[in-house]
């Protein structure tokens, strides 16, 4: 059988997550990219069509097809189909809850299906590094790969307040995550002056935390932590201020070793989110690292002895992306699929 992958939804993770899938897609052991586009439009016809000159087909539904082709694009699958001979269907919309109802569960082809982050309840959490040992082929058909924050979160947890064998030290943990108003791809929904969010979960704060949390049960933790949100009118990138209180001592320098050992994490000397923005644009990919975080290091403290305090940058849906792409080869590949990550770990960067 063929290895078939498609991606619903091109806008500010399916778009860059279709280049990188077509672009090393032998190297993945992938035979072929299909993606879906809702709404033919005019402004968005040169990322359509170079996202085909890729060599990804187009998939649209029926009653927009011939709109489609108005406008000089060449459609190959309707949408019901194009999932249907799927192998795994990557769902990148806000819809991903919505459209397992209608069409995901009664798929019979597709091995797996993804939804990201803002779609709660879709399947079992997961991010790449975090909870892989949680996974089940024999159980785990719907995945929801948590959001580009809550990676954030959760890497600096099982990093600097869990050991190698899973034991956690975490007493209490604390994220304000200031995030970005809306992403440079997008005109709308820009907000103009700082505006805070709130806290609508009793236990958790925000989703963030909440999230992350339902991350660590997979493996049986009770983690206590704890997510505030401010908006602020930037394009860049997330920020993150944190502070974990362990049940042990500990001091920069050992957060600093802890931080360097994880391959996942990048540290910078950086200290503005527009110099670590500049940074993936000029070497990332599709301007994305995919890093899980970018620890800014001389930030780092530690208060009373066992509190390591600290800012963080989240690096622009580049952490989702890897961990939708290791979900994608997980389902495709029961056997050696890490090896085929080799091919964008040039993308992981370690210092920024």
């Amino acid at each position: 059988m063929a290895n078939i992958v498609h991606i619903k939804g091109t806008g500010t993770i399916g778009e860059p997550l279709i280049g990188l899938l077509d672009d090393h897609r032998e190297a993945f052991g992938i035979d072929e990219i299909t993606f879906h586009k809702r709404t033919p439009l005019i402004d968005e016809r040169a990322k359509i069509n170079d996202l085909m000159r890729r060599g990804a087909s187009l998939a649209v539904d029926q009653d927009r097809w011939s709109e489609f082709e108005e406008l000089g694009h060449a459609p190959k699958f309707e949408a019901r189909e194009a999932v249907n001979r799927a192998s795994v269907v990557i769902d990148c919309t806000p819809a991903g809850n919505e459209n397992k109802e209608k069409y995901y569960e009664s798929a019979e082809g597709p091995l797996g299906f993804l939804a990201q982050g803002s779609e709660f309840g879709f399947g079992k959490p997961y991010a790449r590094g975090i909870n892989d040992a949680a996974l089940d082929r024999d159980t785990d058909r719907f995945l929801q790969i948590v959001s580009c924050n809550t990676h954030n979160i959760s890497s600096l947890v099982k990093t600097l307040a869990m050991d190698g064998d899973g034991t956690s030290h975490l007493e209490s943990g604390r994220f304000l995550c200031m995030r970005r108003a809306n992403d440079i791809s997008q005109d709308g929904s820009f907000s103009p002056s700082p505006t805070v969010g709130i806290h609508n979960d009793p236990n958790f704060g925000t989703h963030h935390a909440r999230d992350s949390h339902e991350l660590f049960a997979t493996m049986g933790y009770d983690l206590p932590v704890w997510s505030s949100v401010i908006k602020l009118p930037t394009q860049y990138m997330h920020a993150i201020w944190f502070s974990l209180t362990l049940d042990r001592d500990i001091t920069v320098e050992e957060a600093t070793e802890r931080l360097q050992a994880n391959t996942r994490v990048a540290l910078t000397y950086k200290r503005s989110a527009n110099t670590i923005f500049s940074f993936g644009r000029d070497h990332g990919f599709f301007g994305r690292i995919l890093s899980q975080t970018v620890v800014a290091v001389e930030t780092l403290a530690v208060r009373n002895s066992n509190e390591i305090i600290g800012f963080c940058f989240t690096p622009q849906d580049g952490n989702a992306l890897l961990s939708s792409l290791t979900a994608t080869l997980w389902y495709l590949h029961p056997d050696g699929f890490e090896e085929r990550i080799d091919a964008i770990r040039p993308y992981l960067f370690q210092e920024v």
